[in-house]
């Protein structure tokens, strides 16, 4: 392990010397939509569930491994309005200690109509976002992965086309014996190689810290994610009852601040066959800080189900009265079909 320190030192700094020239970004937010029905269910940001299932790996590539040899995921969400998501990913091991994986995830945003400067309807478009990525984990010893991802990013919004490139690098202690897990993420480093325009759109570049773990006997396997962690103030305003009457309040206290930058979870694993699992992002439930808001915005809800071969999920969320979304997970190894 000694000998393998410089790399795991070298890692950790590359990632925050390129994270100096990245923060401020606002564009391509749907890099931080997940693929997992279970990372979805635990409040849409974790990074520290250690899972056989290679759809979680999304926002950390160091939950990779060679355990998830010729796994396929396919996943598909119906979002907020008429957006529909969907994605297909594969893994391979490389040697004892390595794994890779692509994947290829499409954003479709519905249909919305085309209008010139007087407001004149001239027709239809399709918006759409689509990420091609390639990465690769390797364990620096038996209790701790680096690995990495490449993202090849391509919008399309009626006449006008983008093209980025973005990296995701990421860290993982994990101990098996106190189920304990601890991550570390620099996400969404990049930039754009093809603009809309003239104006230069940022990559949402992110440093993210995880926490993972049970407690003795009890099958429940508690989360904490710290994310948004380039920047402390994350203001909002509260709308009151949305009355004409009522009027914005700001809120920008420490409590504020420091609750937008946390999202909690928590698995019940009764059985390696089922799981159900529940998360609370205050981020999300703070963003839909209207009147209109449901009582369940900012919590989720996932469950799954391991059958034979193959492994299902499922995940419900309502961050406004108004927009229920839906997420569906298939995953396989195709090494248990062909024995």
């Amino acid at each position: 392990m000694n000998q393998r320190l410089p790399y795991l030192l070298l890692f950790v700094l590359s990632a925050c010397q390129l994270l100096t020239a990245q923060i401020g970004s606002t564009a391509y937010n749907f890099m931080d939509i997940t693929s997992s029905s279970r990372i979805y269910g635990l409040g849409g940001v974790n990074i520290s569930t250690v899972e056989d299932n290679i759809l979680v790996i999304d926002q950390n590539p160091a939950l990779l491994g060679p355990e998830m040899d010729n796994q396929i995921g396919v996943n598909y969400m119906r979002y907020l309005g008429d957006s529909n998501f969907a994605g297909l990913s594969y893994a391979r091991a490389a040697g004892e200690n390595g794994a890779w994986q692509a994947s290829v995830r499409y954003f479709g945003y519905g249909t919305m109509k085309q209008t010139d400067e007087t407001g004149t309807v001239l027709g239809e478009f399709s918006p759409k976002d689509m990420q091609f990525a390639g990465g690769y984990t390797h364990d620096f010893s038996n209790r701790i992965r680096g690995g990495f991802n490449m993202k090849l990013l391509y919008s399309s919004y009626e006449q006008y086309t983008a093209f980025a490139v973005a990296t995701d690098l990421g860290l993982n202690y994990f101990d098996p014996d106190r189920d304990l897990s601890l991550s570390f993420v620099v996400a969404n480093l990049g930039g754009q190689v093809k603009r809309f325009d003239e104006s230069y759109d940022r990559l949402p570049v992110d440093v993210r810290l995880g926490w993972s773990q049970s407690f003795g006997s009890l099958p429940v396997r508690f989360s904490v994610t710290a994310w948004n962690l380039t920047k402390w103030k994350l203001p909002y305003y509260e709308n009151g009852d949305g009355t004409s009457s009522s009027t914005p309040e700001l809120k920008d206290s420490f409590k504020s601040n420091l609750f937008r930058h946390l999202v909690f979870g928590a698995d019940f694993v009764p059985s390696e066959k089922f799981y159900v699992s529940l998360g609370y992002n205050y981020k999300t439930r703070t963003d839909m800080s209207t009147y209109s808001r449901s009582f369940l915005s900012g919590w989720s809800l996932a469950a799954g189900l391991n059958v034979s071969d193959f492994n299902l999920g499922i995940a419900f969320a309502q961050p406004h009265t108004g927009a229920t979304t839906l997420m569906f997970n298939v995953t396989l190894n195709l090494n248990d079909l062909l024995n």
